[in-house]
């Protein structure tokens, strides 16, 4: 299942989570070589301190971990903002409601094959973005926004997403790293779900039996 973990539901899914900033470190530190800040077994830098969104793949019982990313309002601190600033104009205002951004986002390539033998690291990669657009357009999201390697940017075309580069800075890395805005909608989601031959979706928000301030009443009875 693909399902959003905010923050008052970060022990529910410590398993996941656990599983999340293991992977992180095994992709974006050991294999990507990143300069990420890497504790122990765990890739988690200053912003996962900010109580961020993070999209998840797991099994229904939430032991088991395929992908996740960070989900994080641009009206606050953004890895945008603060360290890819060079990567586009100037004269772009990437700050409201209605735009997010998105990193850090990995697919556990091993977990997937093993569980999911039809689905290769492409279609899973893809896959990620459709339930992307999926909970973006649920929660009221219009523009997602994340910065890349030009490589990437196949990679979206193949999954029918819709990203506009802004623009493109050296000096991060080996690679020049773009910013793109993705556009989210349903005309988007259609066309990412007949990329993918899918009808159904794949996200689906969680519900509470119990409200947030209920639960809360009953702990503080």
């Amino acid at each position: 299942m693909f399902v959003i973990i905010q923050a008052h539901e970060y022990q529910k899914y410590a398993a996941v989570l656990d599983q999340m900033f293991r992977l992180r470190k095994k992709v974006f530190a050991d294999k990507l070589g990143w300069d990420v800040p890497v504790i122990g077994p765990y890739e988690r830098d200053s912003y996962d301190s900010l109580s961020p969104a993070y999209l998840v793949w797991c099994n229904d019982n939430r032991t088991r971990l395929y992908g996740g990313m960070r989900l994080m309002p641009t009206t606050g601190p953004t890895l945008l903002y603060d360290v890819f600033r060079e990567t586009f104009p100037a004269a772009a205002d990437l700050v409201a409601p209605g735009i997010w951004e998105g990193t850090r986002m990995c697919i556990d390539e091993e977990a997937i094959a093993k569980d999911f033998p039809s689905i290769d690291a492409a279609r899973a990669f893809s896959m990620m973005l459709l339930a992307l657009c999926e909970c973006a357009l649920d929660h009221g999201i219009h523009t997602m926004i994340s910065n890349y390697e030009p490589y990437l940017k196949r990679v979206y075309k193949r999954a029918g997403a819709e990203v506009e580069e802004l623009g493109r800075a050296d000096g991060y890395g080996k690679y020049p790293v773009c910013c793109g805005a993705f556009e989210v909608s349903d005309r988007v989601l259609r066309k990412m779900r007949a990329a993918l031959g899918l009808t159904l979706p794949l996200y689906v928000r969680h519900v509470p039996a119990r409200s947030v301030v209920t639960q809360f009443l009953e702990m503080a009875a």
